[in-house]
Formats: structure tokens, C-alpha cells, sequence
């Protein structure tokens, strides 16, 4: 869920450039520690970046300023956190914006905040519950990749909602209900979609590589935290 480039007022921008500040600065003393005490996860952290790009670059019209598509976020968060997927979308947003002209250089922060941050977290909780609860590795990653692309659309909602209320002085309950609306329209079939796909992922990983799901099981819910 892009904001497109202009389409928000610049008090909302440099809002959403500070929410998202300290969770990239983080992110990257995390993703910096996680290199250089386990080289091996090179090659993960970077199929999770890989995923956040290909998966976020399937972009579908949506409501005017914005565009709906898969965030790819799941694996990112399960496996290192808010902090590094704050990182990883970062990185992709930008090359989007560079290349796709998608989002945009004033908007980095406010697409930052949902797809990187607000949507990963409650993926990441979500996992945490559903593995309390018994869930395999193939429930669990579906449940948190769908949840992460649900709530992104709706802190997007949220988001351009703000900036409309603050402009226009429109409704705010009124303009949240129409924006989310017209989004679940194209997300919630994309969200189930992008967690049956993450969840083959994750089956796979559980018979290949077992052991990468202790490190997902130990991952911390704290976004500051840069434990490895």
C-alpha cells in the first residue's frame, strides 16, 4: 500500500520520517550485529529482502493516491524482527520509488511506518501466539503473513485519513470507513493469498532447514531490541 509521491501534506511526512527513525536506526545496529556474529544468515536476510521487493512490486490501483499489493514482509519479521524489516522495506521503497515510481521520496516514512513496522509487528505477534498455541510452522507463517498485509493496508488507511482530516477538515470516521473500505476490496483476497505463499515457504524451510525456526521462536517482540 503505496502513498504515492505529493500526495500527502508535508507536516504528515516529516510526522512519519520521525515515527520511523529510531526503528530503522535500530534495525540496522540488529541487521549489523546479526551479519557479523552469524555470516550464514547473509543468504536469508537476503531472500527476505528479495520477497519484500518482488511481492511489494505487484502493484494493483486502488483507492486515488495509493495502490494495493502483496507486502512480502513475513519472513522478514518472523525470522529478524521490526527493527531489520524496518531496514529491508526501507532499502526496497526506495529502489521502487527509483525505479517502478512507486511510493515516493516524500512518502518514505509514512510507507516506511506501515509496511515495515505497524504491519510486520502484529505479523510478528500474531506468530508468536499461534506457535504458543501448538500451530505448525505452515499455520503460524500464513496467520502472520496475512495479518502483516492486513494491518499495513489499514495504518495506510489510517494514514492518508489524517491527511485528509488535517487538510480538508473532512470526517474522520466517515473518510477512515471509505478508504478502508475500497481497500479491502483488493487486499484481504491478497492477503490470503500472500500467507498460502509464505506458508509454502515456511513448509519447505521446516523439513530443508528446521533449525532457522529457533531463531524465529526466540525473536524478540520488542522492536528496540537488538538482540540477535
Amino acid at each position: 500500500m503505496h502513498i504515492m509521491e505529493g500526495y500527502l501534506d508535508p507536516m504528515w511526512c516529516v510526522v512519519w520520517f520521525v515515527v520511523m527513525a529510531p526503528f530503522f536506526i535500530i534495525g540496522v545496529i540488529k541487521l549489523r550485529k546479526i551479519i557479523a556474529e552469524h555470516p550464514e544468515q547473509k543468504m536469508t536476510v537476503a531472500l527476505s529482502g528479495a520477497f519484500i521487493f518482488l511481492l511489494s512490486s505487484l502493484k494493483l490501483p486502488s483507492v486515488t493516491g495509493s495502490s494495493s499489493h502483496p507486502t512480502g514482509t513475513g519472513i522478514a519479521v518472523v525470522f529478524y524482527g521490526v527493527g531489520v524489516c524496518a531496514v529491508l522495506s526501507t532499502i526496497v521503497l526506495i529502489f521502487q520509488a527509483l525505479l517502478l515510481a512507486h511510493g515516493g521520496f516524500t512518502t518514505l516514512g509514512a510507507n516506511c511506518v506501515s509496511m515495515g513496522i505497524i504491519g510486520p509487528f502484529f505479523g510478528l505477534l500474531v506468530w508468536k501466539l499461534v506457535r504458543k498455541a501448538g500451530g505448525n510452522p505452515f499455520i503460524s507463517m500464513f496467520c502472520a503473513a496475512a495479518i502483516a498485509d492486513l494491518m499495513t493496508y489499514v495504518v495506510t488507511a489510517l494514514q492518508m485519513t489524517l491527511n485528509v482530516v488535517t487538510v480538508s477538515g473532512a470526517d474522520f470516521i466517515s473518510s477512515f470507513s471509505e478508504f478502508i473500505s475500497v481497500y479491502a476490496v483488493t487486499q484481504v483476497p491478497l492477503a490470503i493469498i500472500e500467507g498460502i505463499i509464505f506458508a509454502m515457504f515456511a513448509h519447505y524451510l521446516s523439513t530443508a532447514k528446521p533449525e532457522i525456526f529457533q531463531i524465529a521462536d526466540e525473536n524478540k517482540l520488542n522492536p528496540f531490541s537488538t538482540e540477535v
